[in-house]
């Protein structure tokens, strides 16, 4: 029985020209094109099909609409497969996908759009239950992950990465302390801790929240994985 699949894609001509791809599929039911997040979610919810191929990009606000769809698709629906395509090899977003779970989740650039064999595998297989990576995209992920073992953010305890976050947020320690539920005692602690470890134990006090800061921001704030 070929497999149900609704396809959504904000570009006419991307749109159509993968619809006709998939529809020359034997093994492929497209049941549904669409071309925003909404109209998505409402093709999923009527025709309940087997997998859904998203854009990451779409309207309304051409950003993680893909992603979005994923976990909602993954939370309403576990019976859905998803894949997401991609224009670039982009591993936060990746990471952002698959973070509390790859099971029937897919990512893939969507220069594999063009092998109709590897899309049909890739949509059977997370209808499946299962999940698929580009290897451009295990590449970035893998990178990542050594590149954030090599930080010094590694380092930090749980407790020590939320108050390192606060601080990012501005939070001085009064507030950081009425967030977290901790004393200001406490907060003081973990402050000098994470300065230790980061290497800003010399540093001036307000110099040393600045370079914690910006340390949390150029790693795109501690791995929680």
């Amino acid at each position: 029985m070929p497999l149900r699949v609704v396809f959504a894609e904000d570009n006419y001509l991307v749109r159509e020209g993968t619809s006709a791809l998939l529809s020359s599929s034997a093994d492929i039911d497209l049941v549904a094109t669409v071309a925003d997040l909404d109209s998505l979610m409402a093709a999923v919810d009527e025709l309940g099909p087997d997998a859904v191929l998203t854009d990451i990009r779409m309207p309304p606000t051409h950003t993680t609409e893909g992603i979005e769809a994923a976990r909602r698709i993954r939370s309403d629906h576990p019976g859905i497969g998803v894949v997401v395509l991609s224009q670039y090899a982009e591993e936060e977003y990746a990471y952002e996908l698959l973070k509390d779970g790859a099971a029937g989740l897919g990512y893939l650039l969507k220069e594999r759009v063009a092998n109709l064999d590897e899309l049909v595998r890739a949509l059977h297989e997370v209808a499946r239950g299962g999940s698929v990576l580009d290897p451009k995209v295990v590449e970035g992920l893998v990178a990542r992950k050594e590149r954030l073992a090599r930080s010094p953010l590694a380092q930090l305890t749980e407790r020590e990465q939320e108050v390192l976050a606060h601080m990012a947020q501005g939070e001085n320690n009064a507030a950081i302390a009425k967030s977290l539920f901790l004393s200001e005692r406490a907060v003081e602690k973990h402050i000098n801790s994470l300065f230790h470890k980061l290497g800003l134990s010399e540093e001036a006090d307000v110099h040393r929240r600045v370079m914690a800061v910006l340390a949390f921001l150029q790693e795109g704030g501690p791995d929680r994985g």
